[in-house]
């Protein structure tokens, strides 16, 4: 196996139980105590996990974005929710973005039922996903591929977005405040999500509901700048009060069905 492999596993496993112990992951694995202190020592130096004696816990900072194989395992209920929601919003012919979000896979996977649509990403794992499907037109926005993430960034992705116009975009965020609007995890994240919303008439934001009141790293855009919020349940009326005001639709499953979504690091 190799170092990412048994790294990324690692991560899975603190995404799900919060920590990890040295000793159980060396057994796990089949090596040493001291190739799994190296694992988690770049896991910290990534801003992944915190050490700690003996082993590590889970970094649970807003300003912290995981790969993408450890946060589509998180809110797995939330995410189909939205996902479904989003897809009664989709039309057939219709051009679509969808940017590199683990939410973004969920709705991929939901829309496999419409006929002659085009999808415009940044997300290799959309691709993927999507590659089965005919009779569509799959458009890879090209770039930079960010390690453990499965996203294009960087400014050829920029280039790429900002060449089409669609009806619609779908779009997630790590945070989503009333004062400092949309936010992420990352500066070249938020940059593609910009060029996307750009390239689009309607801006559709597709978050569960540990977002609501959380401020991440970078700032996206105020929210007054989205057209829709589609969600897993019903927001508190304080946010749906502030949406109203601003002319922003709130989709959520009818009588606010759902859990609570976990919040994610």
């Amino acid at each position: 196996m190799l170092p990412l492999e048994r790294r990324n596993l690692i991560l899975e496993k603190l995404q799900e139980e919060r920590k990890v112990v040295v000793s159980e992951l060396s057994q796990r694995f089949n090596v040493s105590e001291e190739t799994i202190r190296r694992d988690l020592e770049k896991l910290d130096k990534d801003g992944l996990a915190v050490k700690s004696y003996g082993g590590a816990v889970l970094n649970e900072s807003t300003g912290i974005d995981l790969p993408i194989n450890a946060r589509k395992k998180a809110n797995v209920g939330a995410k189909q929710r939205i996902a479904e929601l989003a897809a009664a919003r989709i039309h057939d012919g219709e051009h679509i973005i969808l940017d590199a979000s683990s939410t973004a896979v969920f709705i991929a996977k939901a829309i496999k039922d419409k006929g002659n649509l085009t999808v415009i990403t940044n997300s290799v794992e959309v691709v993927i996903e999507l590659s089965d499907v005919s009779d569509w037109n799959i458009i890879c926005s090209g770039g930079t591929l960010k390690e453990g993430y499965l996203a294009l960034v960087g400014p050829r992705t920029a280039e790429g977005l900002s060449s089409f116009h669609a009806e619609k975009v779908f779009f997630s965020c790590k945070g989503l405040d009333m004062q400092k609007g949309l936010t992420d995890g990352n500066e070249m994240f938020s940059q593609a999500k910009q060029i996307m919303m750009k390239s689009a008439k309607e801006s559709i934001l597709a978050v569960d509901s540990s977002k609501f009141d959380k401020i991440a790293f970078s700032k996206l855009c105020g929210v007054e700048a989205i057209d829709t919020v589609i969600t897993d349940q019903r927001p508190p009326d304080r946010w749906l009060h502030y949406l109203e005001q601003l002319g922003i639709a709130c989709v959520y499953p009818p009588g606010g069905a759902g859990s609570p979504a976990v919040p994610e690091p």
